[in-house]
């Protein structure tokens, strides 16, 4: 009689099945979007798409079989973590530094990002008072309006569970997960109302910039005096290692937080605010340990212990980009429909979710004429993309204009994050302290607004110094 797993059991095969349907969603929501003309306009990223395509499968399949088609907790730990790996591995790419001229746009280019948080925040948490009151919805759900549509999947995920396991939200983490398949919708509504109107007044032509095909020379493949592609180790094994290796220290790290919380030191502000503020951040502390290992090769490299530069950017991007995609398609894929049949759960979502997208379109189209007067509609639809979906919804629709990256649009989505942390960090803050009680809520509120209008003066004062020194 043997005993442990055998390689039959269906537990062995569970987390291949599940990932070979999400990649083959995606590759057929390709097609679709290459054979069908209208899927195509419409600049839905191959993620969402196919992430929508196993949601209306699977939920066929449940309503045929009354069995769910896949384990939502590995569809849930692939959000999770695919955001903290894809943080790790943009943040390890050796990127070019800036143009002098316009070194200072992306610290504006923050103020937008926080400002366009703060406005989310604010609307959507206006909106849940008045259905907390009608209907008796979770009074602080707006908040996650700017988890879901400004940080994407994965930060919405993450407040939706902490609300639900810490503060009662019923099916918070589906709320959360369904805000950030809106922002995609969001993102590419706006995108092409915004593209046509740009047609219309002869800007751009109406052919697709970005379906051109793509011409790489070795250098943006390979940087000078890189490690060989293929040695005793493979190249992307070692790209691959430097991704996992500093998500586990930022683990590490968490980890070490962790304990100190569970030791009781910080009572129930440890436990109520500070534990899934840790948690739910995963990615930021994967971006702070990539920044440390960065610097630590640097020093290594010039003290002539490595004579030899690691990290590749072009593996990183692909890294990046493979598990941003596979983080979006899964967290769609993990949507509870079942959730939909509470009005409690609709109403809500559907207002805050379409005023958020109104509001966040109108202020950037203003932000960006005033504060990036020499290109405005790369920094709109950009930065437009990016707090409504994820970075890489923002650069789909970049290329639509600017295929080649020639305006400073593309690195202030890079370069801006630093400070948008800093600026970001008291909201941060924030979203833990708001679903303690309506007191908190109203402070929350209060604190917002200020935080709202302090970066906007900031903001313009700027753009008021910017046109006078170039008239």
């Amino acid at each position: 009689m043997t005993t442990g797993i055998n390689f039959w059991d269906v537990s062995i095969w569970s987390f291949v099945k599940t990932l070979t349907i999400l990649l083959l969603a995606m590759l057929i929501a390709t097609m679709l979007r290459q054979a069908i003309p209208p899927i195509k306009k419409l600049m839905i990223p191959s993620s969402v798409l196919g992430g929508f395509l196993i949601l209306l499968v699977s939920g066929g399949y449940k309503l045929i079989t009354k069995q769910d088609m896949f384990d939502r907790t590995l569809l849930e730990a692939l959000t999770y973590h695919g955001l903290g790996l894809g943080f790790a591995a943009m943040t390890l790419r050796n990127l070019d530094q800036q143009n002098k001229e316009y070194k200072g746009d992306s610290f504006d280019a923050s103020l937008s990002v926080v400002s366009s948080y703060l406005l989310q925040g604010t609307s959507g948490l206006l909106l849940s008072f008045l259905f907390a009151v009608t209907i008796g919805s979770f009074f602080a759900s707006g908040l996650i309006l700017p988890m879901g549509y400004g940080q994407g999947p994965g930060q919405a995920y993450n407040w939706g569970r902490t609300y639900e396991n810490t503060y009662g939200f019923m099916d918070g983490s589906s709320f959360g997960l369904t805000v950030a398949a809106m922002g995609f919708i969001a993102s590419s509504i706006g995108g092409i109302i915004y593209l046509n109107r740009l047609r219309r007044r002869g800007i751009i032509t109406g052919e697709s910039q970005a379906s051109k095909a793509e011409t790489l020379t070795p250098q943006e493949i390979a940087g000078e005096n890189e490690i060989p592609l293929s040695e005793s180790i493979d190249k992307f094994t070692v790209q691959l290692a430097l991704v996992f290796g500093t998500y586990f220290l930022a683990y590490l790290f968490m980890r070490g937080l962790n304990n100190i919380i569970e030791s009781g030191a910080l009572g129930k502000f440890g436990y109520n605010t500070l534990q899934p503020l840790i948690w739910g951040f995963n990615f930021l502390f994967a971006c702070l340990f990539a920044m440390l290992v960065k610097f630590t090769f640097r020093k290594l490299q010039k003290a002539k212990i490595i004579k030899r530069e690691y990290t590749n950017t072009f593996m990183q991007n692909r890294i990046a980009g493979f598990m941003f995609d596979l983080m979006v398609v899964a967290s769609i894929a993990a949507i509870n429909l079942s959730a939909f049949r509470h009005a409690e759960f609709v109403l809500p979502l559907v207002a805050i979710c379409t005023v958020g997208a109104i509001l966040t379109y109108l202020y950037l189209r203003i932000f960006c004429r005033k504060v990036f007067p020499d290109y405005p509609h790369e920094a709109f639809l950009s930065l437009y993309g990016m707090l409504t979906g994820t970075a890489s919804t923002g650069v789909i629709l970049l290329r639509e204009i600017d295929p080649q990256f020639r305006t400073p649009a593309a690195n202030n989505l890079v370069y801006q994050q630093t400070w948008s942390i800093l600026f970001g960090a008291p909201m941060l803050l924030l979203m833990g302290v708001a679903p303690n009680g309506w007191k908190q809520a109203f402070l929350t509120l209060g604190v917002m607004v200020v935080m709202f209008f302090l970066l906007n003066l900031l903001a313009f004062r700027k753009s008021v110094k910017k046109r006078k020194k170039n008239p």
